[in-house]
């Protein structure tokens, strides 16, 4: 079986996220976990890991896993080896946008990330084959040209919270996550 592991904050979760899941569970994979972390990028904005979480559930399925025990590891590779020895007869394939490869060779033992298979979401005309090449990465990974651009921030997403401007959320989020949001009153102290 072939399955993305989707790492992320979601921070929320916006339409921009579970359409590049479907795109890819439609194109290339039988199954995406979807794994929130704590937060490992130091963001000063982040909500509770439980509400991330709560959100996300929302779009949990057959072929959609909301993980909810692996969010803890401080980096990438250590989420990646938990996974490969719990789906060891799986292909696992992380599932990055292009503008996360240009710095790639910062992350955390970035070198042991290289032994899975990447699906890369093609972002803003980045030159994903230069910065491959640069890594040595050269035959194991995908990247997705078909998907149109989605051009959704979290930030715009949490400043319209803020100001208590629902209305133009009704696009970039699922009504369940904006409701969600709204019931629990999240992001109000946005910086």
């Amino acid at each position: 079986m072939k399955i993305g592991v989707f790492v992320g904050s979601f921070n929320p979760v916006h339409n921009g996220h579970i359409k590049i899941v479907n795109h890819l569970l439609d194109s290339y994979l039988d199954k995406v976990i979807i794994i929130p972390t704590k937060n490992y990028w130091d963001k000063q904005d982040l909500i509770d890991l439980k509400d991330r979480i709560n959100m996300l559930k929302y779009f949990e399925s057959n072929s959609i896993i909301i993980d909810s025990k692996n969010n803890n590891f401080d980096y990438t590779y250590q989420i990646m080896d938990k996974l490969s020895n719990e789906y060891s007869n799986d292909t696992l394939y992380l599932i990055i946008g292009a503008d996360n490869i240009i710095n790639f060779d910062k992350w955390m033992n970035y070198k042991d990330l290289l032994k899975y298979y990447f699906l890369i979401i093609n972002r803003n005309n980045i030159d994903i084959e230069h910065y491959l090449k640069r890594l040595g990465k050269h035959n194991n990974y995908i990247i997705t040209r078909e998907l149109p651009n989605i051009n959704i921030s979290s930030t715009y997403i949490r400043k319209k919270i803020e100001e208590k401007d629902y209305k133009s959320l009704e696009k970039v989020l699922n009504k369940k996550v904006l409701k969600y949001i709204i019931d629990n009153t999240l992001y109000r102290e946005v910086k």
